[in-house]
């Protein structure tokens, strides 16, 4: 059965930090490019980040550049979101989605092309 688990979401003061974690399991997260995608009350889901299966290669919403770092260990099947300096306006459930191929640049960083996704786990950000 293919699934994508995260956790490590929670209550945080502003300011703080928190590490998502997404395990895949059922398919091998190697043949596949990672996104987190996050989704307030009211709001669209939005993409936050994703990481490339061919080179490694990252990208960032422009909301999270250098505060965010997300990485992958193929070998753990697992792929991290490292959150620093949150802000009130980073609450929202993120979601970890995968799509099959190998990607890199951008522009495969997008909600309506993933192939799986995961149930979310909520971040809170406030004092």
């Amino acid at each position: 059965q293919v699934q994508l688990v995260e956790s490590g979401g929670g209550l945080v003061q502003p300011g703080g930090s928190v590490r998502l974690s997404c395990v895949a399991s059922g398919f091998n997260l190697e043949y596949y490019a990672i996104g987190w995608f996050r989704q307030a009350p009211g709001k669209e889901r939005e993409g936050v980040s994703c990481i490339s299966n061919s080179d490694g290669s990252t990208y960032y919403a422009n909301s999270v550049k250098g505060r965010f770092t997300i990485s992958r260990d193929n070998a753990k099947n697992t792929v991290y979101l490292q959150m620093n300096s949150l802000k009130p306006e980073d609450a929202a459930r993120y979601y970890c989605a995968a799509i099959h191929g190998y990607y890199t640049g951008s522009a495969y960083c997008r909600a309506d092309g993933m192939d799986y996704w995961g149930k979310g786990t909520l971040v809170t950000v406030s004092s």
